[in-house]
């Protein structure tokens, strides 16, 4: 992903372009020798983009392991290091000169989709891993909200990334655990780094990290993820074989892995903490203002200007509280909105009694989805999903609800996490939107529906962006409304809650990181502004902080695909078919809102 938008405009007129249509019909044979080169072109581009996973996949362990691939100890030698960057982008520029020998103009339909997205995604690869960038990012390696230390133990657990079917994959993933060590090690070098060079996180997230590892060190073997393979082993591992297994993964776990977050610890806490940033936005470090920017174009598909992205979330905000004050009158209330937003937080009526009532309440929205769905899409997912609650190391940390994708091809499936830490203080309003959101027909849909379309070139099936990913799925939560789902009034507020959330981050982001707010300014906004408990509040400006614009997306996507409805509806009066455009917006993967905005047009332009 990069840093370039001014080529966009040319993608987008030639998307426009090639919707266009003969005015002189073609003689049969012309129009067999024009499909014949059509085929032809796009056999080339389809053996292009192959080429280039094949070189991708050698440099990428984890995206092989998430895909169910193999992987070995020697394909982490290349994380964290510069050798990976150099070869990273030397991968990317080959790629774009391979491009130039394709015809564009010969491609089909749904290919030059595929060439304008391929375009985007190796120069933003290409912007991105240049010097002046990698010097604000690379010594930047982790953080607490996406950071290698707590993936991994998700990822090598039972049930997680990688398989557990044979003792071969045992062996195999015992030797990935025995490779923690030395990446754990050079995640510390990248640190010292930017202790050198002046480029430091914030101690906001540095705790948040410590706090993460020691909730790792503190499970016990019955707990610990890394011993959970051992628990049950399948028919294909011979008995034999079980003991010795149990005592290789035991002594990697004591002796290798459980030391290497003891050292990743201390270097934090002891070294770098002290050092780190007490200002908390991007602003505050050097060259961070310029890399806020950057970062807002890479997570918006779009060159936005950061004081007109916090006006839209004041404007935003505005709006939602108006149609709040009238659910909270539905609701019984007739004080003030944030009166009412106390009332919330207080009231034992708008919270679970157990964390057992949230599991049960997600249960009756997903059965109610699945049963609805097909009135709004024509395809659905074959990919299972599965609803649980966050790991107990884990949930301090995460927002009230996540998803996490299936394997292409597996039985694993995606799996819609939700959040029991500090139960009491979670709401039962927001069930219906949280779940169409992170589970059904938000993201569970988008991603599963592009892993399973083989058509696509893999990119564009694994691949993607956060305007897209996270616009629809903002955009599923308004599916809701006609589905039903908001017409008792908590749950109607529980879906404007979730769009205030979107609105104020559009504020609070911006804030944070270009008009030096601080965190607690930050935490005292959302509360004042939203039924939000403190806890929630917290974990969300703590994300904003580790995560600069990746908040910025919802909103700014979910306002694109809106629009892009609106004008299909008006244009296409009643020939407009729900069903068909969904199908359009998911039907290539997730793409860059320029790209997609140029697809739909075509699509509204040659409707019949």
């Amino acid at each position: 992903m990069g840093l370039i938008r001014t080529r966009l405009f040319s993608w987008v007129a030639l998307a426009l372009f090639a919707t266009g249509s003969w005015a002189t019909p073609a003689a049969p044979q012309d129009k067999a020798r024009a499909s014949a080169a059509v085929h032809n072109e796009d056999s080339r581009l389809m053996e292009l983009f192959r080429a280039d996973k094949r070189r991708l996949d050698a440099l990428d362990p984890l995206a092989a392991i998430h895909r169910d691939d193999a992987a070995g100890r020697a394909a982490f030698d290349l994380l964290f290091t510069d050798e990976l960057d150099r070869r990273t982008l030397a991968t990317a520029r080959l790629a774009l000169a391979e491009l130039r020998s394709i015809d564009r103009a010969r491609l089909s339909p749904e290919r030059q989709i595929s060439y304008d997205a391929f375009v985007y995604d190796k120069r933003e690869a290409e912007a991105w891993l240049q010097p002046e960038v990698r010097r604000l990012t690379a010594v930047r390696p982790i953080n607490h909200f996406g950071g290698f230390h707590v993936e991994f133990p998700a990822m090598i657990a039972q049930g997680g990334a990688v398989p557990y079917r044979t003792e071969a994959d045992y062996r195999r993933n015992l030797e990935i655990m025995r490779a923690f060590p030395a990446v754990s090690d050079r995640i510390v070098l990248r640190f010292r780094q930017g202790m050198q060079s002046g480029v430091l996180d914030t101690q906001v997230t540095v705790r948040n990290m410590i706090a993460q590892i020691d909730a790792i060190l503190a499970q016990n073997t019955e707990q610990t993820p890394f011993l959970s393979p051992l628990r049950a082993f399948p028919a294909e591992v011979p008995r034999r074989s079980r003991k010795a297994l149990r005592r290789s993964y035991a002594a990697a776990v004591t002796a290798e892995v459980y030391p290497a977050y003891r050292r990743l610890r201390s270097f934090l806490a002891d070294e770098y903490l002290p050092a780190a940033r007490t200002n908390v936005g991007l602003s505050a470090m050097p060259g961070g203002a310029a890399l806020y920017r950057l970062t807002i174009a890479r997570e918006t598909t779009r060159a936005l200007d950061p004081d007109a992205i916090h006006q839209l979330g004041l404007s935003e905000v505005t709006r939602i509280q108006r149609e709040m004050e009238v659910v909270a009158r539905q609701l019984g209330y007739q004080g003030t909105l944030r009166g009412f937003f106390q009332h919330l937080r207080t009231d034992p009526q708008f919270h679970p009694r157990g964390p057992s009532e949230l599991g049960d309440g997600f249960t009756v929205v997903a059965r109610k989805v699945e049963a609805l769905a097909p009135r709004y899409f024509m395809r659905m997912p074959r990919t299972p999903l599965r609803i649980e609650p966050y790991p107990r190391y884990l949930e301090r940390f995460e927002a009230g609800g996540s998803y996490e994708e299936g394997g292409a091809g597996s039985t694993r499936g995606g799996v819609f996490f939700y959040n029991t830490y500090d139960w009491p203080s979670r709401f039962l309003t927001g069930i219906a939107t949280l779940y169409l959101h992170e589970g059904a027909p938000g993201h569970h849909f988008q991603i599963s529906l592009a892993q399973e379309n083989t058509d696509l070139p893999d990119f564009q099936r694994f691949g993607g962006n956060s305007a897209f990913v996270e616009g629809w799925a903002l955009y599923a939560e308004t599916l809701g409304f006609a589905m039903g789902l908001y017409d008792d009034p908590l749950q109607h507020w529980g879906t404007l809650d979730d769009e205030m959330l979107r609105a104020m981050r559009l504020v609070v982001d911006t804030g944070l990181h270009a008009k030096d707010w601080s965190r607690e300014q930050a935490v005292a906004y959302m509360l004042e502004n939203s039924g939000m408990g403190r806890s929630d509040a917290e974990a969300e400006v703590d994300r904003y902080i580790a995560w600069p614009a990746q908040a910025l997306s919802y909103k700014i996507g979910a306002l694109t695909i809106q629009r892009l409805r609106k004008d299909a509806e008006q244009r296409l009066g009643s020939r407009f078919d729900l069903r068909e455009f969904h199908d359009q917006v998911l039907g290539s993967g997730a793409l860059p809102l320029p790209i997609l905005e140029a697809k739909i047009e075509r699509w509204i332009a040659g409707k019949p």
